[in-house]
């Protein structure tokens, strides 16, 4: 079942009208892809952004693991393309690879960036935003320790998980209890968005959509409305846009206690509206995964 923290009868009633996702890390043993593909399955929405690291290929690289299901959550994609869904694929480190592809591939948009306009008017920039890690880009060894850390963190979290399930708990989520209490980590993921609110309004955006970092919010950030749509490794959420235009974190699972989603500040005043050039969003060719199969690069 999926449910949001604030889910009010008013917002069953509407439709969605845009599904955000991000960092599935498929190749991961820890990736949630019968969840994920739950979720694609509940859904037929006007768009779909897979916002980056939809593909794990530095696990891929090391050991190459591709169960049937993987194969059921491109189908699902293809299916809901066939069925009107436009979709687009924003690459993040994990699978950038993909970059080297140009902006049209099979029935995919490709980008490193887009440009979205919700039904409210409103422009959002679409980036998964490891390109504004500094880790990422000036010391990637960090990246890649870290990563085996946070792998590591995740496994250890398992094993916790199943003892207190056999002692009748509730799961914990022990990474992202790490993450709010380690002071250097806030630090980071507090300059991470400030520097992607920055980003934002130099494109003259009035919002950005995010992930990367695996810490699903929504935050207003000097009038920049900063969104972050998580992890399906441990958070198992995304970030829908509704027929109003309204934006809210939708969680899979709500055992795991979901982030406070905060109270919205005055929006300042909007940004004056460019004519929305879709120019950034490239048309879409038929026959993706199938008849590319691009996984095959990353086993080089």
């Amino acid at each position: 079942m999926i449910v949001s923290q604030n889910q009010s009868a008013a917002t069953v009633s509407r439709s969605i009208r845009t599904i955000f996702v991000s960092d599935v890390h498929l190749g991961c043993m820890h990736s949630r892809a019968e969840e994920f593909l739950e979720f694609l399955n509940s859904h037929h929405p006007e768009s779909l952004y897979l916002v980056g690291d939809l593909i794990d290929g530095w696990k891929l690289r090391k050991k190459w693991r591709w169960p049937h299901i993987y194969n059921e959550i491109f189908d699902r994609v293809e299916e809901l393309s066939r069925k009107g869904t436009e979709v687009f694929y924003t690459p993040g480190n994990h699978d950038n690879f993909l970059r080297d592809f140009g902006k049209r591939f099979g029935f995919v948009s490709l980008s490193d960036e887009f440009v979205h306009l919700t039904a409210d008017g409103r422009r959002f920039l679409i980036i998964h935003g490891d390109q504004f890690d500094k880790f990422e880009t000036g010391a990637q060894w960090l990246s890649v320790l870290a990563s085996f850390a946070y792998d590591m963190l995740l496994t250890v979290n398992t094993l916790f998980n199943r003892l207190m399930r056999r002692q009748g708990q509730t799961k914990f989520a022990l990474s992202s209890a790490v993450k709010s209490q380690v002071k250097h980590l806030m630090r980071f993921i507090s300059d991470y968005e400030q520097k992607l609110a920055d980003h934002a309004r130099l494109k003259r955006c009035e919002g950005i959509i995010c992930g990367h970092i695996h810490a699903p919010n929504i935050l207003d950030i000097g009038g920049i409305n900063y969104c972050n749509t998580g992890d399906w490794v441990e958070h198992c959420s995304a970030l829908i846009e509704y027929s109003d235009g309204e934006l809210e974190i939708v969680f899979f699972d709500q055992e795991i206690e979901p982030v406070q989603k905060p109270v919205p500040q005055a929006r300042s005043e909007r940004i004056r509206q460019e004519p929305f050039v879709d120019a950034e969003v490239p048309g879409l060719i038929s026959r993706f995964w199938k008849k590319c199969h691009p996984l095959k690069l990353i086993r080089r």
